[in-house]
């Protein structure tokens, strides 16, 4: 059995959190492979299915992410399971939005919940990062991961999701260049945001016109030299 993990908070305030991504990719997989109902264990929730050949329970811990390592422990203790027989989903601040890259072992990087998930079974587990972006300072973090994603974020996450969900029996049986591949090509479906297009420069000559009483001067050169003397 694997063991495959989403980090979040629990609770409506925070489901459409940035902070929330790896939630949000477990209940892709879930719905999309057609995984048993949420059930309640293991101080969070848990759904089982399959992924290929491979027999996976799905966990949420429930703990709040400063605590999440308490419910992975448990669940790894229940099942006899290692560190290697888990996939931890995260969201990524070093990452771009949509980015997705698998890391196995290293450290937490400053994450409160991969903090905690090393406290309980150390860090040889496996990560899926979740490229959110970055607020740009430092101070600005802690707010930025407990906003809800903009409206303008739907179609990268949908691809993103699509492409995790289309992936994971890839990741499931340890392939996982197929598993970003199937990542990569989902998110490549995405139209990027078109920049404002310059307008071309003009070839007639510029006309000030700053004043509402300007009249375009419509006397010949000769009459306008004419009319210096006058």
């Amino acid at each position: 059995m694997l063991l495959f993990v989403g980090l979040g908070n629990p609770g409506d305030k925070y489901s459409k959190n940035r902070h929330n991504i790896g939630f949000m990719a477990l209940d892709r997989i879930a719905n999309d492979h057609g995984f048993g109902p949420w059930k309640g264990k293991f101080q969070g929730a848990i759904a089982e299915g399959r992924l290929g050949p491979e027999k996976v329970l799905l966990l949420k811990p429930e703990t709040f992410m400063n605590l999440s390592g308490q419910s992975v422990g448990e669940a790894m203790r229940f099942y006899k399971l290692t560190p290697e027989d888990v996939t931890v989903f995260h969201d990524e601040l070093d990452l771009a939005p949509g980015k997705c890259r698998v890391k196995e072992g290293g450290g937490h990087a400053g994450h409160n919940g991969l903090r905690s998930i090393h406290q309980h079974i150390g860090e040889s587990y496996q990560r899926v990062r979740l490229g959110i972006g970055h607020p740009g300072q430092k101070d600005l973090v802690a707010r930025y991961v407990l906003q809800d994603f903009a409206k303008s974020d739907a179609d990268w996450l949908e691809a993103l999701f699509s492409g995790i969900s289309k992936g994971a029996p890839q990741l499931s049986g340890g392939r996982k260049d197929r598993f970003l591949n199937a990542v990569a090509e989902s998110i490549a479906t995405v139209s990027a945001p078109k920049r404002p297009e310059k307008p071309e420069p003009s070839s007639e000559p510029k006309k000030h016109t700053n004043s509402s009483n300007y009249k375009e001067d419509d006397r010949s050169p000769l009459q306008r030299l004419l009319d210096k003397f006058k």
